[in-house]
């Protein structure tokens, strides 16, 4: 089966959000399943990591990752690091020919790009990566690599939407505990529930922090089983694991 990759007009280098379709998972995992934590087959996931390297143009050995913890920390990706795979939650680079790649199933991934400066970067945003700052560390560190943040585009890749992103009023005190304008980023919800808009509030973080153009490509992970692995809905169901999804960027 073909990959189902979502691209925008707005990033330059080679790079996609790929989509469930296409792998050689199954059952729960069914599709193009490439996280190396999951309880899938493991060869299963390296099969699929390999489809989305070859796609990239690139060996799987210079698809760069993180073993994600919902941090700002970055990872600043050489040659010589690209095979290691820190605690962190977003990589950079400005190396020809290495690709930098996030997983998610309802977290926010974002690309990264200064194609003058010839600066890449890749992040894997939840809520709590989103209030510690996950987006303005990858712009920082993209900075000392020789980027300009008015020459940066970052567009957010497939993630929960609003709609069906239900939170309890403990959620909604931690954001107005940072800044009480964070309340314009939830409506209500159920009762005492509340409703979180996740891509706009990555979207304000990343135009906070200066970067010439940002966008969400659209589409919720957890309203569209076909085409996207979501942890929420998986947890609705009480299923034992799910499926992650690579959003992957080259120089």
């Amino acid at each position: 089966m073909t990959l189902d990759v979502i691209t925008s007009d707005a990033l330059a280098p080679k790079h996609g959000f790929f989509c469930r379709a296409g792998g050689i998972s199954t059952g729960i995992y069914a599709g193009l399943n490439t996280g190396l934590g999951s309880n899938d087959a493991a060869e299963n996931v390296q099969h699929n990591r390999t489809l989305v390297a070859d796609h990239l143009g690139v060996t799987l050995e210079t698809l760069g990752g993180v073993h994600q913890i919902h941090s700002p920390s970055v990872h600043i990706v050489t040659p010589e690091t690209v095979t290691e795979r820190p605690k962190a939650d977003a990589l950079v680079t400005n190396h020809q020919g290495l690709a930098l790649g996030v997983l998610a199933a309802d977290c926010a991934p974002i690309l990264f790009a200064d194609e003058k400066a010839g600066v890449i970067g890749a992040a894997h945003s939840g809520w709590k990566g989103a209030v510690g700052g996950v987006a303005q560390s990858t712009i920082s560190e993209m900075i000392k690599l020789g980027a300009v943040p008015e020459n940066i585009i970052a567009v957010i890749g497939p993630c929960i939407s609003q709609a069906n992103y239900e939170v309890g009023p403990e959620f909604l005190d931690d954001f107005i505990a940072e800044d009480h304008d964070f309340t314009r980023f939830f409506t209500n919800g159920t009762g005492d529930r509340y409703l979180f808009d996740l891509p706009s509030f990555v979207l304000h973080q990343l135009r906070s922090a200066g970067v010439n153009h940002a966008e969400w490509v659209g589409h919720c992970t957890y309203a569209d089983e076909s085409r996207f692995f979501s942890y929420r809905r998986t947890t609705h169901r009480k299923e034992s694991d799910y499926g992650r999804m690579i959003s992957a960027i080259v120089l």
